[in-house]
């Protein structure tokens, strides 16, 4: 009779309880550390003007007040344009560019990681090299393209070079060469074409990495402030608004905390809702057929 001394008894038996018990201080220490940030962002919106600028600084509010967001509402009333614009300009570029790049990218990815053509390679090769292109590199070429083809000060502006981001189209590669080609090549079979394809078989499987590359969309979206592509103030987006509250000075500190937490907020609240399909994500990308 053989025994197997690596039988799965043993492996789950190898672990103390000391040894898993240290792997969860570790991890809570930080986890700890990295939300720091955030908290200190979040009791700052919220400490009176003499907190502020108490030395050494407090990290925690002793005297929580609102009076920063009620500072923020009244600055941002005094202008010209009204808030609820600078709103719907962000959220029409931010879901506009999440659509365009999630679809885009997408069904590129299943032509180039499903289909044989001659510079398939090539084309693979020539997408991780643009992501070594810094954005800021890329801001003057950007706006020579859009200034070219006539849509500076527009939305489309920021729309479409949000579209054309290469990270979308290299996530999407890498997660679509998880799905088998059999899947596709059965599809074909049943006498589907490519769209029919995408939509009913590829689509569906690629919903943790739309919304991981969503996640990475939103923050970049959500945080911009048109730059020099948009010039008209009716078509700012809202960080630009709030952007000049924090320009304030001194007297505006407290707003511009306020400001810090808003921003915040939206990009965490949609990493939250999709952090399990993230986590997915990673951990699939690696598996090939």
């Amino acid at each position: 009779m053989k025994f197997n001394i690596f039988s799965s008894d043993s492996k789950r038996h190898s672990r103390s309880w000391w040894g898993d018990a240290i792997n969860f201080f570790i991890l809570a220490a930080m986890a700890a550390f990295t939300a720091l940030p955030l908290l200190y962002v979040t009791t700052t919106a919220f400490k009176p003007m003499d907190e502020m600028f108490l030395f050494p600084p407090r990290f925690f509010v002793k005297r929580p007040t609102l009076d920063n967001f009620q500072s923020m509402i009244t600055i941002i009333g005094q202008s010209w344009i009204p808030f609820g614009r600078y709103v719907f300009n962000t959220l029409f570029i931010t879901l506009a560019g999440i659509t365009g790049l999630i679809f885009i990218s997408s069904f590129s990815a299943m032509i180039i990681e499903k289909r044989r053509f001659p510079g398939r390679k090539a084309l693979s090769k020539l997408i991780v090299w643009a992501l070594m292109f810094s954005p800021v590199v890329i801001q003057l070429p950007n706006y020579l393209i859009m200034s070219t083809i006539g849509i500076t000060d527009t939305y489309w502006a920021l729309i479409l070079p949000a579209i054309a981001t290469p990270i979308g189209l290299f996530l999407m590669q890498q997660f679509m060469s998880t799905i088998p080609d059999t899947l596709i090549e059965a599809a074909k079979i049943d006498g589907t074409n490519e769209i029919q394809t995408y939509f009913r078989i590829v689509f569906p499987l690629l919903r943790p990495a739309c919304l991981t590359l969503g996640v990475l969309t939103f923050q970049s979206m959500w945080t911009t402030t048109g730059g020099i592509l948009i010039t008209s103030e009716a078509l700012k987006p809202l960080n630009f608004a709030l952007s000049q509250i924090i320009l304030g000075g001194i007297a505006r500190t407290g707003a511009a905390s306020a400001v810090a937490l808003v921003m915040l907020l939206p990009p965490l609240a949609f990493f939250i809702f999709s952090q399990r399909n993230i986590i997915e994500t990673m951990a699939y990308s690696g598996i090939k057929e």
